[in-house]
């Protein structure tokens, strides 16, 4: 297990820094999976190695993102728990609430990829 905290991404791989070492090292995107849609700058993360290998990836259970774009909310829509698609800062795509505009930081559950509440702009 190491605790890690994640640097940035880039054609060389997914970096990250030992938080008890302060080395740096980069992982393939590949053995990360769908978590890399969850990474932001100095993310805190539990890393999780067999025979210097990475096995897993253990996020936290919510992070907070910045919603990229999404589409307009229609005024007058009064569907209760009616949603909209949004791209965030990473590039995950999700269901949102109508009310939500881009350049709004929103909360996500990083076990099943839905949006929880608005963490603030």
């Amino acid at each position: 297990r190491k605790d890690a905290q994640f640097l940035y991404a880039d054609d060389q791989g997914v970096h990250f820094m030992d938080e008890n070492t302060f080395e740096q090292f980069a992982l393939p995107e590949d053995v990360l999976g769908e978590s890399i849609y969850y990474l932001t700058d100095g993310l805190k993360v539990l890393l999780l190695f067999y025979k210097n290998r990475c096995l897993d990836i253990d996020l936290p259970t919510s992070v907070a993102l910045k919603v990229a774009d999404t589409e307009p909310g229609i005024r007058g829509n009064t569907v209760s728990g009616a949603t909209k698609s949004a791209t965030l800062e990473t590039g995950l795509t999700l269901q949102i609430p109508l009310f939500i505009e881009p350049g709004e930081v929103i909360k996500v559950d990083t076990r099943t990829g839905e949006y929880i509440e608005r963490a603030g702009s």
